[in-house]
């Protein structure tokens, strides 16, 4: 009887470990902002996601009200967050309840709301008001959602990398000194306790130097050794993730998850800024999905999917700073692709090469163009004898049906057709020529 009774325990802890695979680190997101006056309603954007997309998974920066009630019944699994500032006052037990009654209850389970995160990087905010009441918070929202009888919303809080010192190389990272037992030690213990996962924001663009480009866009290269595990990292992502890995392993909490809250790079920036490119983007964020979901995982984490955010879903054109603040977005609010790197449906099997194919060049609008000069793009080109018959309904490239789709395939037909020289793709300076092939699904630019 002993040896039955351990079978059947060591069979259900196999398939429980299965289980909490298969929910938990499988998920490909994206973070869904806001700050823009030109994006779609939030019931098309959770259409259009459903529908036309692989992404399964959303994170908003606040409880939008609108965008929890496009998501229910989507089967769309949403985070949402908690603002910075409200972090002192839900750290109150009253507060946290009325909380979760006021921005959960109402909308959940419809919608699939699977997370909540408390405020955004706190920890480099140099707020001390809401460092200390971060884990009060986080524990005093979890409380709240048990007394609701929720019991599979999980609460954690995203972190910059800077939480990190000497994580060159990953072995040797450590958790912040003045962080490790004050905050850090209660937050591990908290996720712990309530399977829930570490959020860190990696990002590799902002450490971008041409002498290790290739090393950071997951290009071949020779790779960055770690003398203390003898490992060689061959992209700058991995190596971020095992240095987090190795931090709260050193702090006795190798068994916390740990999800990508946040990461991406802008497809365009100001002169200053030669990383921001399309080229790059797509050679950023289409080899990190493939990495992700691959489930080969990283040198110190191996045989892992990471439940990944990607950082943006659109571009956004009210944020403030550089140019490349406001060109994080895969898409365009009119749904129509920034570049392809394999999230549509009928893309899945056709992500195409990141690095750019020697010598060919395509035409296509630039970002600043709006719908009015490229319906005047289609109308010159489709009046010049091309053919535009893939744009129109039931053509390979009538979806998607917008302005900006339309005319980036028209534009290029005629670039195409009429010498490819620089001048036939200028459209009164609506226009521009890149290397990186914006075919999709059955849409094929020539």
């Amino acid at each position: 009887m002993a040896t039955t009774s351990t079978t059947i325990k060591t069979v259900l802890l196999l398939f429980s470990i299965l289980l909490h695979l298969s929910t938990t680190t499988f998920a490909l997101g994206v973070n869904y902002g806001t700050l823009a006056n030109n994006l779609p309603p939030p019931s098309q954007v959770a259409n259009f996601l459903k529908t036309q997309t692989i992404i399964d998974s959303i994170k908003i920066f606040d409880t939008n009200p609108d965008i929890l009630r496009a998501f229910a019944n989507t089967g769309i699994t949403v985070t949402v967050t908690v603002g910075n500032g409200d972090i002192p006052a839900l750290s109150e037990a009253h507060a946290a309840r009325r909380w979760v009654n006021n921005n959960i209850k109402p909308y959940y389970p419809q919608t699939k709301i699977n997370r909540i995160a408390v405020g955004n990087e706190i920890l480099m905010s140099g707020v001390q008001d809401w460092i200390a009441h971060l884990v009060p918070c986080m524990k005093a929202l979890h409380h709240a959602l048990v007394l609701a009888g929720i019991k599979d919303i999980k609460v954690s809080t995203p972190h910059t990398l800077g939480i990190l010192y000497n994580s060159v190389p990953p072995s040797a990272a450590r958790i912040r000194p003045g962080y490790q037992k004050s905050i850090f030690a209660p937050l591990l213990q908290f996720l712990r306790e309530t399977k829930s996962p570490l959020m860190v924001n990696p990002y590799p663009y902002f450490s971008y130097a041409p002498k290790v480009d290739k090393y950071i866009l997951f290009k071949p290269n020779r790779g960055i050794h770690d003398r203390y595990t003898n490992i060689t990292y061959t992209n700058m992502f991995d190596a971020m993730m095992d240095a987090v890995y190795s931090a709260i392993k050193a702090m006795g909490y190798p068994d916390v998850d740990i999800l990508v809250a946040e990461t991406g790079w802008p497809s365009l920036g100001d002169p200053n800024q030669p990383a921001c490119t399309v080229e790059n983007a797509v050679a950023y964020n289409g080899n990190l999905i493939k990495h992700v979901t691959s489930g080969k995982g990283t040198p110190l984490m191996p045989n892992r999917r990471f439940e990944t955010y990607i950082f943006a879903l659109f571009n956004e054109n009210l944020k403030p700073g550089s140019t490349a603040e406001r060109n994080w977005g895969l898409f365009r609010p009119d749904f129509s692709p920034v570049y392809n790197v394999g999230v549509l449906r009928n893309e899945q099997t056709n992500t195409p090469n990141p690095n750019p194919t020697t010598g060919k060049k395509w035409c296509v609008p630039k970002a600043e163009a709006n719908d009015q000069q490229l319906q005047a793009n289609i109308d010159y080109v489709c009046s010049q004898g091309v053919d535009c018959k893939p744009i129109q309904a039931g053509g390979a490239c009538f979806d998607p049906n917008n302005i900006r789709s339309h005319a980036s395939f028209a534009m290029n037909s005629f670039y195409q057709t009429h010498g490819r020289n620089d001048f036939n793709c200028d459209f009164s300076h609506t226009a521009v020529i890149t290397t990186a092939d914006p075919s999709h699904g059955n849409c094929r630019y020539v």
